[in-house]
């Protein structure tokens, strides 16, 4: 079997074998229940969808995917643990893509769990299906972008409170700029940076998967984000590892 698989064999069981996982899924379905319901206006609308739960998630990942991700290295550095899995025979980049890919695996269970919210708008109503499992195809990749910022940041700290701080900055960055504020700011000043901006927004991407389009452009941003992101994790532990 890969290594990287053996490794997010044993970090996805770990996850369960610690009270994290149930406080981390408890967390995520009681706000995004409650910000549906209620700030979504889910009833108000009178539309039978998932577009009040999808319009929270890239806010909501903001703080609750760092507070998984910083963990992740900070923890292995402040134990002194992270030097005996890099003496294993696996290579840094395999170690990155299986802590990764279990993060990711457990993100994609608690996602799972909001099922209650797809029954109720069928009983509701009759919903395109597709575009919710299309939505839900942008949370997830939404969670991947934000993990694989937030596990390169734990990486070069063994300080776990600097590492979520850290990483609900940078994750803010991205998802923030698209935003109207932003945007406008920029545009009344350099044009060019408000377009790269938006292109570089997380918030922004997500947005066409939530009607139900699946744009390759936006496909391949979250590929190459995470894919970039994965890279600098795994350049920070080969550097650890040097020293």
């Amino acid at each position: 079997m890969n290594p990287a698989f053996i490794v997010a064999r044993r970090e996805f069981a770990a996850y369960f074998a610690t009270p994290v996982a149930t406080v981390f899924i408890v967390i995520f379905l009681v706000l995004s229940g409650a910000l549906t319901f209620t700030l979504g206006g889910f009833f108000g609308r009178g539309q039978a969808d998932l577009i009040p739960f999808f319009s929270f998630i890239p806010w909501l990942f903001l703080f609750l995917v760092p507070a998984l991700t910083m963990r992740l290295w900070a923890e292995e550095r402040r134990l002194g643990t992270i030097e005996l899995l890099l003496t294993l025979p696996i290579t840094a980049g395999e170690a990155v893509a299986g802590k990764f890919l279990a993060a990711w695996a457990f993100c994609a269970v608690a996602l799972a769990l909001t099922f209650p919210l797809w029954i109720t708008i069928n009983v509701l109503g009759t919903p395109d299906n597709g575009v919710v499992l299309t939505g839900y195809l942008g949370c997830l990749l939404v969670a991947g972008a934000y993990l694989a910022i937030g596990a390169a940041i734990s990486a070069l700290t063994r300080n776990q409170v600097i590492a979520f701080v850290l990483a609900v900055a940078v994750c803010f960055l991205f998802a923030a700029a698209g935003s109207a504020v932003v945007t406008e700011f920029l545009s009344a000043r350099l044009p060019i940076m408000a377009e790269i901006a938006r292109s570089l927004s997380v918030s922004e991407r997500f947005s066409g998967f939530t009607r139900g389009v699946i744009a390759a452009k936006d496909f391949l941003f979250f590929a190459s984000f995470i894919g970039f992101w994965l890279f600098v994790n795994a350049v920070i532990l080969e550097h650890k590892k040097a020293d």
